[in-house]
């Protein structure tokens, strides 16, 4: 079952203040199967990674965000810590890539406080999805379910609450990864689009 991901290339989205662990841990976990990753975020150079609220390793930018696009990517990963999402979701461009991820029906694996992007996307309504239980209130003001699971799986977004879990994460988003197009994804991030 090795090199499931051969071909597919995997987006990371993060800025400083992620949590390390949950972006060097998917990160192997594609780079085992054969995939590609690329780190995307808000400006090149660097980003700061933290182990909880102590400064960790330096990660380099593969590309900026406002130079990408969903098409160039077979799923999209969203790592958690604090600050990160909190500044990804302030980001106009940051924000407009992960939802072009749901409208195409493509994977989205986030965990931990990586929600609160997918909350600033308007893509959690009608789902059903676990994060750090600080964002439960966060998920369920914009129109989705909160589950206290170790991983949550629904049409292609799966979410995990800490690093604790990604063992279950990691492997869920290869899967998700490997079976590619999601309609159900796609048609329902259409029919929340329409319900305001």
């Amino acid at each position: 079952m090795a090199n499931r991901l051969n071909g597919k290339k995997v987006a990371f989205l993060a800025t400083h203040g992620v949590e390390q662990v949950e972006l060097t841990e998917p990160w192997k976990a594609v780079e085992a199967e054969g995939g590609r990753p690329e780190l995307i975020s808000l400006e090149s150079g660097e980003i700061q990674g933290f182990d909880h609220l102590d400064h960790g390793e330096k990660f380099s930018v593969d590309r900026e965000v406002a130079d990408v696009s969903a098409g160039d990517y077979d799923g999209l990963v969203l790592p958690g810590g604090v600050a990160n999402p909190d500044f990804l979701r302030m980001d106009e461009d940051a924000v407009r890539f992960v939802r072009d991820f749901f409208e195409a029906g493509k994977p989205v694996a986030s965990i931990c406080h990586g929600p609160w992007t997918l909350v600033e996307a308007d893509v959690v309504r009608g789902r059903t999805l676990t994060s750090f239980p600080s964002l439960r209130t966060d998920i369920k003001n914009a129109g989705g379910e909160w589950v206290d699971e170790e991983v949550h799986v629904q049409a292609g977004l799966v979410t995990s609450r800490k690093p604790d879990d990604l063992p279950a994460f990691c492997g869920k988003l290869v899967e998700e990864i490997c079976e590619g197009h999601h309609d159900e994804q796609a048609l329902q991030t259409a029919g929340a689009g329409n319900a305001d």
